[in-house]
């Protein structure tokens, strides 16, 4: 299959990957867009892991204020080089993260951020209201996973949808970037205020 220069164009406005990198991934994948975006989810998470023992102390603080002045996020997100961080798409890349920040709020980074405590207070809630329910005993065990995986999924930054395209998640999002850039990604921490109350910024777990 010919891959055309919209199918490119319209694969990078979806990862933000290169034009090359865009290219290869359509061929390999024989046009097919949705194996191509699989593609690029699979190259930027082994260069993600690849990347995973790097220093990232650069980067920028990010602050996005609502129109209506009621809502304010700040987000700190590093990479390896003062380079990286001065490109376009480092700084979209924080920007889309501040807007994640406010549209989804979030409560932590990652799930590794979660304290035990919490997941087993939720573990707890979710079991005693299954068994008062009448449910099986076989079955809790599931309903508890699907509960917990439901509960970091709309918690946990990284676990949420992106919010401009929900058959991404913003891990896959972070992921492209590595890729695309080149170089490790840390979102260090944030914190999301809205008038009249404060909250304190989830911060990542030190490298």
């Amino acid at each position: 299959m010919q891959i055309t220069i919209d199918m490119i164009k319209e694969l990078r406005e979806k990862t933000g990957c290169g034009i090359m990198d865009c290219r290869t991934a359509l061929e390999k994948a024989n046009g097919n867009m949705e194996a191509a975006l699989e593609e690029l989810r699979e190259k930027g998470l082994k260069t993600a892991e690849k990347r995973a023992d790097r220093v990232a102390a650069e980067g920028r603080m990010e602050v996005y204020v609502h129109s209506d002045g009621r809502l304010v996020v700040v987000v700190e997100v590093n990479c390896e080089t003062d380079f990286v961080a001065k490109t376009a798409s480092f700084q979209e890349l924080a920007h889309e993260l501040a807007l994640q920040i406010a549209a989804a709020n979030p409560t932590y980074i990652s799930e590794a951020d979660i304290p035990a405590e919490v997941i087993e207070a939720e573990t707890k809630a979710i079991t005693e209201r299954s068994r008062a329910e009448g449910k099986p005993e076989t079955i809790i065990p599931k309903i508890v996973e699907g509960y917990l995986k439901k509960f970091k999924d709309e918690h946990v930054l990284l676990n949420q949808k992106y919010i401009r395209d929900e058959s991404r998640t913003v891990l896959d999002l972070v992921n492209d970037k590595v890729s695309s850039l080149g170089e490790r990604i840390v979102i260090r921490r944030f914190i999301r205020w809205t008038l009249g109350e404060t909250s304190q910024a989830p911060q990542a777990e030190e490298d």
